[in-house]
């Protein structure tokens, strides 16, 4: 296989990895830092109201698809109360119904909502442009509205325009005579004035809404903001937001969206005595868990078949063995790149795994305690002249012996750290100690314990890296940096130069010129020099 085709698939499944992180963090939002937090806001409906002598049912409106904002979560309160929730165009609502209620009623709908990203579809598009019923006024104030829309329209362009014009003209500090009879008309509320405004664009065949909405911002800032109206009109291509106070165009980024229906908020039979107050609350919370409640909410398959949806306990589990290739990954940079010498391939990263349990300076005292004395014991079998799997198997028994002393010594002596010697791998201490015996006897003591040092180094920094908590995080959460690091992996696969150690050993010769092939530079300039003088 040519180099180039590795290069391309190198880069192809980098390419694919990288393309997926950054939707998962783009789009999904999901966190690239352990501890980041989301602000979230909990927002309230309660109604209260005195029940009529019988049946009582009461409706609600609800958000629904709002645009901007997800609903993570919603609850109902409502003692003894049946509730049903149907949806339509522009909204939903829920009905409670109660056959007999005494006294106070109280009633609670809770969502708590977090900001959603700019893809999410907005849902006025589904709106179908229905002119609503025109305003029947009586005289004098059908004279005042036809006046004022003639007035209008002389000053406006499009529907867009006429609507704004219209808006600001009831809005002005010192209205015309048309406009103060009108407000007689219409009051001080601001619902009752978007609905007239309402019918007094139905007059001029013009489609438009009153939206409900409340400014989470300025909520913050103004504890006491109540639910706001707001118009939606239709200019026939799509839908545009305007503010009846100050006829400005467009959704503000901090409106929530409560309900589009066109109906009123709140609905109880018979009329009685009632109030519908809303309170809103902004906190902190964890992103993560944000993230995977807003993927629930829009698609839970994408959750369902990813390492979100396995039990706390597996995630836990795959939290360390997702960390496995980063360590395994450090070694092939310390062996191929830098020429550290360690005892087996892999054997570093089980140790290192051993000291995310017991802390790394316990570990390494435990690991050449352990070591040390298997080294002895091995030192006497090789006398024996045993057999390899015998010889193996005895070292094996001998090292399960040797950690159960030291953790019975370390509980008398009320050391906890020494109780932590039972997460070695006991297998691979015993082919430790096999390994660096043979080294000892083929090679010298002093390559036996620099490959020992080495295989510490290597597990040390391997810890290190894979006890980063960020880096804990991120692979667990976008797992596709794997991806990443096995096309690393492929493309290192094909490097046959130095090592740094090498090139550290040898940089004496580099400085040297080489003895065999002199420099033809020197003797031409000598040759030159030679025949001026016998000229």
């Amino acid at each position: 296989m040519s180099k180039r085709h590795l290069y391309l698939l190198a880069f192809s499944i980098i390419a694919v990895a990288l393309s997926a992180m950054y939707y998962k963090w783009s789009v999904l939002k999901f966190p690239l830092q352990p501890d980041a937090q989301v602000q979230v806001w909990t927002v309230q409906a309660h109604v209260e109201y005195q029940p009529r002598t019988g049946a009582n049912t009461v409706t609600l409106q609800l958000p629904s698809d709002v645009p901007g904002f997800t609903v993570l979560d919603e609850r109902f309160v409502a003692r003894n109360y049946s509730k049903l929730e149907e949806s339509g165009e522009g909204g939903r609502e829920v009905q409670w119904a109660i056959r007999r209620a005494l006294g106070e009623q109280d009633l609670y709908y809770r969502a708590t909502i977090v900001r959603a990203d700019d893809s999410q579809a907005l849902p006025e598009a589904e709106l179908e442009p229905v002119i609503p019923e025109p305003a029947v006024l009586e005289e004098p104030y059908a004279t005042a509205a036809q006046t004022l829309l003639d007035q209008v329209r002389d000053r406006s362009s499009n529907t867009i325009t006429f609507a704004r014009e219209l808006l600001g003209r009831l809005s002005e500090a010192s209205p015309s005579e048309e406009v103060a009879l009108l407000r007689e008309r219409f009051g001080e509320d601001d619902v009752a004035r978007s609905n007239f405004i309402v019918q007094l664009l139905a007059n001029r065949n013009i489609p438009a809404r009153v939206v409900y909405g409340i400014r989470l911002t300025q909520l913050e800032r103004d504890p006491d903001t109540r639910m706001q109206s707001w118009l939606i009109v239709h200019n026939g291509l799509g839908w545009t937001m305007l503010d009846p106070r100050t006829a400005a165009e467009g959704k503000p980024s901090d409106l929530f969206e409560w309900s589009r229906s066109g109906e009123p908020l709140l609905v109880i039979d018979g009329s009685p005595a009632s109030a519908l107050m809303f309170s809103v609350r902004s906190n902190l919370a964890d992103a993560m868990a944000t993230a995977e409640r807003r993927l629930e909410v829009q698609d839970a398959n994408l959750v369902r078949y990813s390492l979100l949806s396995l039990p706390l306990q597996a995630q836990e589990t795959y939290r360390v063995l997702l960390m496995v290739p980063i360590g395994a990954f450090i070694m092939l940079l310390l062996r191929n790149l830098v020429g550290i010498k360690t005892y087996g391939t892999f054997m570093p990263v089980l140790i290192a795994l051993a000291f995310r349990e017991t802390a790394l300076v316990a570990g390494i005292t435990l690991f050449v305690l352990v070591v040390g004395f298997g080294l002895l014991v091995r030192f006497y079998l090789e006398r024996l002249r045993l057999l390899l799997v015998p010889r193996l198997t005895a070292i094996l028994i001998l090292v399960v012996l040797l950690m159960a002393a030291v953790s019975v010594l370390s509980n008398r002596l009320g050391l906890e750290v020494g109780l932590s010697v039972a997460l070695f791998p006991m297998v691979i201490m015993a082919m430790t100690i096999e390994r660096m015996s043979v080294a000892w006897d083929e090679r010298g003591a002093g390559t036996a314990i620099r490959e020992g040092v080495g295989t510490l180094v290597v597990a040390a920094l391997a810890y290190l890296i894979m006890s980063w908590h960020p880096l804990e995080h991120l692979v667990f959460v976008y797992p596709e940096t794997l991806l990443v690091l096995f096309a690393m992996a492929l493309l290192l696969g094909r490097y046959s130069g130095y090592r740094l150690n090498e090139l550290l050993r040898f940089r004496a010769l580099a400085r040297e010129p080489d003895p065999i092939v002199p420099p033809p530079a020197a003797d031409d300039a000598t040759n030159d020099a030679t025949s001026q003088s016998k000229a």
